[in-house]
């Protein structure tokens, strides 16, 4: 499967930071195939004397996807899929499960049936593929002028497929998360930095914006399929008048669009409200592109469930999902994406 996020080198990524490990569930029917991708977590309560699970998709979306499915099929497969599913979460402890479905794929659409699956913001990226000019056709005219202005200036960006070193780039990741006060959770460590070159080198874009010579900004881009997801980005201090964002952005565009990519992902804003800044700054390059994210919601074990937030001390109707970690958790983010806004 060319989408990187289906990926169980990706899901592995991320065992660490979600205190799991990652497991796939293929399932194999006449009418087609199922893959579901997911990180397995030990629940910090105990039921009835025995350890319990829950199910979460790894930082960026995921959840199960339909693959060579046979024409007229779909329903029957997914309904299959769904009673396997519940028995493997049965033998396996797994009580309830999260998922942030992809917004491009749209997987979301074929499990509504058996998720309480809900919309939560739109998402944006640069269209490539339908226009001879992307940058002229969805970046804003105040984005295009801050670009000329720029470079003008003399800012120069730089593109690198498969980076032998992600130091420089880790560097200003850092300093930039400390500026914006950046919840621990996006603190990848180095070991997440070099797994990200061992597992996907060769699926992996580094964008930089340079100014006399120095980096002033730079983002990290993953290659899947015919797609580009900005996954993470960061700027030096008080280089913001230099525009480096809209730099590495512009530079994105020309570059995909001569590689013979469809779309630049840049994923949504840190809220649901239409109004948010960051998703509004996404915008200003993507301004005919827009996508649905929405998220699933399962409990395979109602009974267990309400123990385990009994022992929580918490409602089983907490709107934190799953209930019983709303105490130990914060709320994660939903989807995946850092975008510094200027």
């Amino acid at each position: 499967m060319s989408e990187l996020f289906f990926t169980q080198d990706y899901g592995k990524l991320y065992e660490k930071m979600e205190k799991g490990v990652c497991e796939v569930f293929k399932f194999s029917h006449p009418f087609g195939i199922v893959h579901h991708l997911f990180i397995k977590r030990e629940i910090p309560y105990t039921a009835a004397g025995e350890k319990f699970y829950d199910a979460i998709t790894p930082y960026g979306y995921g959840g199960p996807v339909i693959k060579n499915c046979k024409k007229g099929g779909k329903t029957e497969l997914v309904r299959q899929f769904q009673q396997a599913f519940a028995n493997y979460c049965k033998k396996q402890n797994i009580v309830s499960e999260f998922i942030r479905f992809h917004p491009i794929l749209q997987n979301v659409e074929d499990f509504r049936e058996f998720y309480e699956t809900a919309y939560m913001r739109e998402t944006t990226g640069t269209t490539l593929k339908d226009h001879e000019d992307p940058v002229a056709s969805e970046f804003s005219k105040s984005a295009r002028k801050t670009i000329r202005k720029a470079l003008k200036a003399g800012v120069e960006y730089r593109v690198t497929v498969n980076p032998g070193s992600l130091g420089t780039f880790k560097e200003i990741y850092y300093a930039t998360m400390k500026r914006l006060n950046a919840d621990s959770y996006y603190y990848f460590d180095d070991k997440y930095f070099s797994n990200c070159l061992k597992y996907f080198g060769d699926r992996i874009v580094l964008v930089e914006a340079l100014y006399e010579g120095e980096v002033i900004g730079a983002e990290l881009h993953f290659l899947c399929g015919s797609f580009m997801h900005t996954h993470l980005s960061g700027t030096v201090e008080n280089c913001n008048h230099l525009s480096p964002v809209y730099v590495m952005t512009y530079a994105a565009a020309l570059w995909g669009k001569e590689n013979g990519i469809d779309l630049i992902h840049a994923g949504g804003g840190v809220t649901n409200n239409p109004e948010d800044t960051l998703y509004l700054f996404k915008k200003k390059f993507g301004q005919n592109t827009n996508f649905q994210f929405h998220i699933g919601k399962k409990i395979w074990n109602p009974e267990i469930y309400k123990l385990l937030c009994e022992e929580a001390e918490v409602s089983t109707e907490e709107e934190f999902f799953p209930a019983y970690r709303a105490k130990a958790s914060k709320l994660m983010p939903q989807e995946e994406g850092i975008l510094i806004e200027q």
